[in-house]
Formats: structure tokens, sequence, C-alpha cells
């Protein structure tokens, strides 16, 4: 599902002697920041993308090859046929492929995801008419759909040729007569205001990451029809086992260990909760791996337990931190992440009650886990003091019905006020 991505640090420069094996750069997916290794003996003889680029997949990010080998023979051996202000994606489409110089290049499909053509090569493709604006087709693009004028715009590149970064950072002017019949405003009031009572804000570039839950969690919750089932549960018991399991486990275990292995015992008993809308049918899983949210600042990782049901709780708890620790430094790999039949959102830490949250395809069914709280219960007929956590289950209505689910968080909530039977 990747489309691009960006490089973060090159870890070679030009004219370095590289190995099979040496790792090139690194580039950040929409879940992790992955490796660029080397797969051939020779020399870097060019980098097409600078730190921080996003690109589409298949794009020319360097070159490796014999030391002193001709580059610029090579990228103008990638010019696309037609027009010399075709865009991006067509030369990084129609790049060559000599067999004496390998190229460094990004698929779908393997480990290691794409970067950015050059900017360079781009140059390399612009016209050498002296009577036209010396730019490179990039600029040319982003100067039409910015209504920019390119002569009143000094370029930066071989020759005062105009490149994307002229256009990056400044207000260019726009054209003369779009100019004139503009009417310069009154700042006067705007800049004698007190101070502190200006309007400011600061535009952050999408990451990857941002990119992929927005396109996923958009087309989840327009394509799914999503109904939600709110129960709260009591936890007195799941509250009390913690701490004395805590006396001697390995690894401490936390209340989202124990929701974890309850969901999964519960899907055990239930497994139309269990399923995938496929479009033409519904698949129904006999495996129970459980994603589990975890939140980052750059946004949402769901790395997923595997075979949930069939761990117990120290393994449930070992792995989840180990999750946690990989996530945090961007280590997770798509293995860590892939497969989930069933996902758990808990934001109890934060002091949330309760909340609902948006189906994490393929799965049909999401809970989401609120604070474990002291509240007033009625126990025979008397006021006191219980434990309360509030669970909400947003199903996918194509696959799992109403009293489904019900049934599903009622198991649920008996594994969670007797523990002990999850151990059955």
């Amino acid at each position: 599902t990747m489309t691009e991505g960006v490089v973060v640090a090159w870890h070679k420069k030009v004219g370095d002697a590289v190995k099979v094996g040496d790792i090139l750069a690194e580039v950040e997916t929409d879940k992790a920041t992955m490796e660029l290794e080397n797969y051939v003996k020779g020399t870097l003889l060019h980098i097409g993308v600078e730190q921080g680029q996003a690109v589409p997949i298949d794009a020319l990010i360097a070159i490796v090859g014999k030391e002193g080998e001709d580059v610029a023979a090579l990228l103008k051996a990638g010019a696309p046929a037609g027009s010399p202000d075709s865009s991006l994606d067509q030369a990084a489409a129609t790049s060559a492929q000599p067999t004496a110089t390998a190229q460094a290049t990004a698929t779908a499909t393997a480990q290691t995801p794409a970067t950015a053509t050059a900017e360079a090569s781009l140059e390399a493709l612009a016209p050498t008419d002296p009577q036209r604006i010396k730019a490179s087709p990039l600029a040319r693009k982003l100067a039409a759909e910015q209504g920019l004028d390119l002569r009143r715009i000094q370029g930066s590149g071989d020759n005062g040729r105009i490149v994307r970064r002229d256009l990056q950072g400044q207000a260019a002017a726009k054209a003369p007569a779009a100019a004139e019949a503009m009417a310069t405003p009154d700042l006067s009031a705007w800049l004698n205001r007190p101070a502190g009572q200006g309007e400011s804000f600061t535009d952050q570039p999408l990451s990857q990451m941002r990119k992929t839950i927005a396109r996923r969690l958009t087309e989840s919750k327009n394509a799914a029809p999503h109904f939600y089932l709110t129960m709260e549960i009591d936890m007195d018991q799941a509250v009390e086992a913690r701490q004395r399991l805590n006396q001697n486990a390995p690894v401490k275990i936390s209340i989202n260990d124990l929701v974890i292995k309850a969901a999964a015992m519960a899907l055990r008993q239930h497994p139309a909760v269990n399923t995938s809308w496929l479009g033409d049918r519904i698949r129904q899983n006999d495996h129970i791996h459980i994603g589990v949210a975890m939140a980052l600042p750059e946004g949402l990782v769901v790395p997923v337990l595997r075979f949930a049901d069939q761990k117990n709780l120290v393994q449930i708890a070992t792995q989840t931190k180990e999750y946690a620790g990989k996530a945090k430094e961007k280590k997770l790999q798509p293995q860590d992440w892939e497969g989930n039949t069933f996902t758990i959102s808990n934001l109890g830490m934060f002091g949330i009650e309760a909340f609902t949250a948006i189906i994490n395809p393929p799965d049909a069914c999401i809970l989401a886990v609120g604070a474990v709280r002291e509240c007033p219960v009625v126990r025979n007929g008397q006021l006191s003091v219980g434990q309360r956590m509030t669970v909400t289950l947003s199903c996918d209505h194509r696959v799992v019905d109403g009293a489904t689910g019900a049934a599903f968080l009622q198991s649920l909530s008996l594994m969670l006020r007797d523990p002990v039977s999850m151990l059955l």
C-alpha cells in the first residue's frame, strides 16, 4: 500500500566506495524507518535526493557503478519521449537501466522503501533553448500551480536555472497584471497592535505515518457501517489479581495485558467477531492475532500479538513492552504490524473514561478501553466503592450484528470480573 517514502538520512556520500550490505540511507515509511541496503560493489556516483524529501516508489535516488563512470549520460538516457516539461513521475519511470551501472531503486515489494528522483536529473532534462526561461520541469509545474511569474525569480541552479528550492521559503512575485490590479492594504493597525494579540500559525508537513492514518481510517469510516456497543465492567477482582500477580511476575502485568488476554479468550468463544469483510465474502479467522494500538508523537502504530489466545499473561506483557520500545525507536518491521484479526485501543492511561474507535481494516471490530476508576456501586442493597471500567466495541454491521457483539462483550466482562476463568 506504500506510495512514497522520505529519505531521513544518508550514510554515504558521493565518491565513497561501497560494498554489498552497506547501509546507504534511512528511509521513513508510513510506520517505521527502514535501512536502504546496497546490493552491488562499486562507487556511489550520484545522490539524487536530499534529506527530508518525499518521492514516489520506483524513483531514481542514487547510482552505484564503476569509479569515473559518466553519470550525466545515464541521466540524459532516462529522458522521457515527448515534451521536455514532463512530470517528475515520467522522468523517474523512464530512467535508463544499463547493465554496467547498478541503480538503487525502491519497489512496493522490496524491504527498503522508496525515495526521490534527483532534481539534478530534471535539470539535465530541461530545455537548453536560450530564448526560453531556464527552469526545471518541476519548477515550471509548481510555478503554474501557484500562479508565480518565473521571470521575477532568480534561479540558483546551473547557469541561473530556476529549480524547486527557488520557489520555496520565499514570496515570489505574481504576474505584473495581477500585481497592478491589487491595492496595497493598510497595515498600520496591524503593525501597531498590542504585543501578544497577533494571529500566527505553523504549517507542519505530513509524515508518511500521518498520511497513511488519514487514508486508511477515512476509507474505514466511509466504507464500513459502524455501530457501537458500550458496557461497564466490574474490575474489582481484576485489579486485585493484577496486584497479586505482580508480586512474583518476572515482568509487570498491566490492566491492558489482562484485557488482551480476556479479549483473546472471548474471541475463541465468539469466532463471528474474529472476522473480516472481503467484499464478496466474509472471512472467519481460525487464528487470533490481536493488534494493540500504540500512540507515538507522529501518529499511531498497531503491532500485532500473534496467537494471543495461546499466550499467558507474562508472554503478552513481555511482547507488548517489546513492541512499545521498538515503536518509539521506529524499529518495527512489516511482520510486526501485519495480520491483525481484532484490535484493542486503550486510552485509560490518559484518564479517558470512555470513547469510540474507528475500525482498523481488515478487522470487523475494535475494542476501545477506558480507565479503571473508583465509583460508588450498590452491592446487596448497600452502597460501597468499586472499580469500574467502560469498554466500547465498534462493529462493522456488514459482518457483525448487535447480538453477536453483545455476546462477545458479555464473555469479556465475565472473564475480567473473574480472572481465574481465563486460566481454564
